[in-house]
């Protein structure tokens, strides 16, 4: 009776240990797929091609005008795209917003050029004020899809 216990609990506790060595794999091999896809979804977000073989942005061509709430109101932003990608991104109006506010959030601009997305971190410390031209940015990119 000792020795089928035994060799009971050593059966169970290799079950056990290939089921946990079956999940790590299982995660690694999703983590590697997540990576894959994400990265491909970043290219295909970033460039398409136009039909003439030649790469170009996601965007439409233009100067694309957004709005949304910041901090004390409505922040106003214009875009504007060249080649399809997000060249400049000027504020036109905020009104409502605290300067030292949207002095601070105004940094974001440069993170959405740079990514070419509106999908970047806010600044801390100009939260709503970062969210409102991040939103308006967005907007006016909503406008401008190609």
């Amino acid at each position: 009776m000792k020795r089928f216990f035994a060799k009971s609990v050593n059966i169970f506790a290799v079950a056990v240990l290939l089921m946990g060595y079956n999940m790590v794999l299982q995660a690694r091999h999703q983590q590697e797929e997540i990576e894959r896809l994400e990265a491909e979804l970043k290219s295909g977000e970033l460039s398409h091609s136009d039909g003439s073989g030649k790469e170009t942005g996601a965007y439409a061509d233009g100067t694309w005008e957004g709005q949304a709430d910041g901090f004390g109101g409505i922040i106003k932003v214009s875009v504007l795209v060249e080649d399809g990608n997000i060249k400049e991104v000027k504020i036109l109006s905020a009104d409502g917003e605290d300067g030292a506010y949207l002095k601070m959030a105004q940094e974001i601009t440069g993170d959405i050029i740079e990514e070419q997305s509106t999908d970047v971190d806010v600044v801390s410390g100009a939260t709503f004020s970062s969210n409102g031209i991040k939103n308006a940015v967005k907007q006016a990119l909503d406008k401008a899809v190609s």
